[in-house]
Protein backbone atom coordinates (compact mmCIF):
# COMPACT_ATOMS: atom_id res chain seq x y z
CA UNK A 1 0.00 0.00 0.00
CA UNK A 2 1.38 3.86 -0.50
CA UNK A 3 3.97 5.26 1.77
CA UNK A 4 3.24 8.66 3.58
CA UNK A 5 7.09 9.62 4.45
CA UNK A 6 6.68 12.98 6.96
CA UNK A 7 10.54 14.54 6.82
CA UNK A 8 11.06 16.06 10.38
CA UNK A 9 7.78 16.55 11.51
CA UNK A 10 7.27 18.96 14.17
CA UNK A 11 3.74 19.40 15.44
CA UNK A 12 2.34 16.26 17.60
CA UNK A 13 -0.93 16.96 16.69
CA UNK A 14 -0.35 16.75 13.01
CA UNK A 15 1.31 13.49 13.27
CA UNK A 16 -1.08 12.23 15.49
CA UNK A 17 -3.61 12.78 12.66
CA UNK A 18 -1.57 11.36 10.23
CA UNK A 19 -1.54 7.99 12.31
CA UNK A 20 -5.40 8.69 11.73
CA UNK A 21 -4.58 8.93 8.45
CA UNK A 22 -2.39 6.20 7.80
CA UNK A 23 -5.04 3.66 10.12
CA UNK A 24 -8.11 5.04 8.00
CA UNK A 25 -6.43 4.19 4.24
CA UNK A 26 -3.96 1.58 4.88
CA UNK A 27 -0.43 3.56 4.24
CA UNK A 28 1.64 3.21 6.63
CA UNK A 29 3.11 6.29 8.09
CA UNK A 30 7.15 6.62 7.89
CA UNK A 31 8.39 9.27 10.58
CA UNK A 32 12.33 10.65 9.74
CA UNK A 33 14.06 11.71 13.05
CA UNK A 34 15.09 14.19 14.12
CA UNK A 35 10.90 14.29 15.26
CA UNK A 36 9.69 17.52 16.86
CA UNK A 37 8.42 16.00 19.84
CA UNK A 38 8.20 12.84 21.86
CA UNK A 39 5.74 10.01 20.18
CA UNK A 40 4.45 9.56 23.81
CA UNK A 41 3.26 13.14 24.24
CA UNK A 42 -0.33 14.08 24.87
CA UNK A 43 -1.36 16.32 21.97
CA UNK A 44 -0.26 13.49 19.66
CA UNK A 45 -2.22 10.92 21.54
CA UNK A 46 -5.21 13.13 21.61
CA UNK A 47 -5.40 13.51 18.02
CA UNK A 48 -4.34 10.24 17.18
CA UNK A 49 -7.58 8.83 19.06
CA UNK A 50 -7.73 5.14 19.39
CA UNK A 51 -6.14 4.61 16.18
CA UNK A 52 -2.49 4.23 17.23
CA UNK A 53 -3.22 0.55 17.31
CA UNK A 54 -4.73 0.42 13.98
CA UNK A 55 -1.87 2.30 11.99
CA UNK A 56 1.61 0.84 10.81
CA UNK A 57 3.86 3.95 11.66
CA UNK A 58 7.63 3.46 10.89
CA UNK A 59 10.10 5.88 12.92
CA UNK A 60 13.71 6.30 10.56
CA UNK A 61 16.54 7.82 11.54
CA UNK A 62 17.76 9.28 8.65
CA UNK A 63 15.80 9.76 5.42
CA UNK A 64 18.29 7.16 3.42
CA UNK A 65 17.05 4.67 6.23
CA UNK A 66 13.17 5.48 5.66
CA UNK A 67 13.99 5.24 1.84
CA UNK A 68 15.43 1.95 2.20
CA UNK A 69 12.48 0.49 3.71
CA UNK A 70 10.46 1.03 -0.12
CA UNK A 71 13.45 0.56 -2.60
CA UNK A 72 11.57 0.28 -5.24
CA UNK A 73 9.04 2.43 -4.94
CA UNK A 74 8.73 5.98 -6.27
CA UNK A 75 8.76 8.77 -4.32
CA UNK A 76 6.86 12.12 -4.52
CA UNK A 77 7.49 15.11 -3.16
CA UNK A 78 5.46 17.55 -2.43
CA UNK A 79 6.42 21.13 -2.53
CA UNK A 80 5.04 24.65 -3.44
CA UNK A 81 7.42 24.70 -6.03
CA UNK A 82 6.68 22.28 -7.88
CA UNK A 83 5.03 22.66 -11.24
CA UNK A 84 3.03 19.10 -12.06
CA UNK A 85 -0.39 19.23 -9.65
CA UNK A 86 -0.89 15.81 -7.73
CA UNK A 87 -3.85 16.11 -9.48
CA UNK A 88 -2.09 14.59 -12.97
CA UNK A 89 -0.24 11.73 -11.35
CA UNK A 90 -0.99 8.52 -12.33
CA UNK A 91 -0.28 6.44 -8.62
CA UNK A 92 0.64 3.40 -7.97
CA UNK A 93 0.25 1.35 -4.75
CA UNK A 94 3.62 1.72 -3.49
CA UNK A 95 4.24 5.28 -4.21
CA UNK A 96 6.00 7.43 -1.43
CA UNK A 97 4.29 11.31 -1.02
CA UNK A 98 6.74 12.77 1.11
CA UNK A 99 6.34 15.76 2.83
CA UNK A 100 8.46 18.38 4.86
CA UNK A 101 7.93 19.98 8.33
CA UNK A 102 5.80 23.08 9.02
CA UNK A 103 6.58 25.68 8.25
CA UNK A 104 9.76 25.38 5.92
CA UNK A 105 8.69 22.14 4.03
CA UNK A 106 11.65 19.85 2.18
CA UNK A 107 14.66 21.85 2.21
CA UNK A 108 16.55 21.75 -0.91
CA UNK A 109 18.59 18.99 -0.38
CA UNK A 110 16.32 16.71 0.15
CA UNK A 111 14.08 18.18 -3.17
CA UNK A 112 17.28 17.13 -5.10
CA UNK A 113 17.87 13.62 -3.56
CA UNK A 114 18.48 11.44 -6.38
CA UNK A 115 15.55 9.03 -4.92
CA UNK A 116 12.80 11.60 -6.06
CA UNK A 117 11.06 10.73 -8.54
CA UNK A 118 9.14 13.71 -9.07
CA UNK A 119 8.16 17.08 -7.14
CA UNK A 120 3.81 17.64 -7.25
CA UNK A 121 2.27 20.32 -6.01
CA UNK A 122 -1.42 20.61 -4.49
CA UNK A 123 -2.39 24.04 -6.08
CA UNK A 124 -3.32 26.75 -3.69
CA UNK A 125 -4.93 30.88 -4.17
CA UNK A 126 -2.02 32.98 -5.21
CA UNK A 127 0.19 34.15 -2.11
CA UNK A 128 -1.20 31.63 0.21
CA UNK A 129 2.10 29.78 1.91
CA UNK A 130 1.05 26.40 2.50
CA UNK A 131 -1.45 23.81 3.76
CA UNK A 132 -2.27 22.11 7.26
CA UNK A 133 0.77 19.01 6.89
CA UNK A 134 -1.97 16.51 7.62
CA UNK A 135 -4.52 18.34 5.25
CA UNK A 136 -1.81 18.20 2.30
CA UNK A 137 -1.33 14.87 3.15
CA UNK A 138 -4.80 13.41 3.22
CA UNK A 139 -5.26 15.48 -0.27
CA UNK A 140 -2.80 13.47 -1.90
CA UNK A 141 -3.48 10.14 0.19
CA UNK A 142 -7.34 9.83 -0.86
CA UNK A 143 -6.18 11.33 -4.75
CA UNK A 144 -3.74 8.14 -4.56
CA UNK A 145 -6.37 5.79 -3.04
CA UNK A 146 -9.25 6.66 -5.31
CA UNK A 147 -7.43 6.26 -8.16
CA UNK A 148 -6.53 2.69 -6.81
CA UNK A 149 -9.62 2.02 -6.57
CA UNK A 150 -9.86 2.58 -2.33
CA UNK A 151 -8.51 -1.37 -1.83
CA UNK A 152 -9.85 -2.89 1.69
CA UNK A 153 -13.17 -1.44 1.74
CA UNK A 154 -16.75 -2.63 0.75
Amino acid sequence: MLHIVFFEPRIPGNTGSAIRLAAATGATLHLVEPLGFDLSEPKLRRAGLDYHDLAHVVVHPTLEAALAAFPASRVLAFTTQATTLFSDVTYRPDDALLFGPEPTGLPDDVLAHPRITERVRIPMLTGRRSLNLTNAASIATYEAWRQLGFPGTD
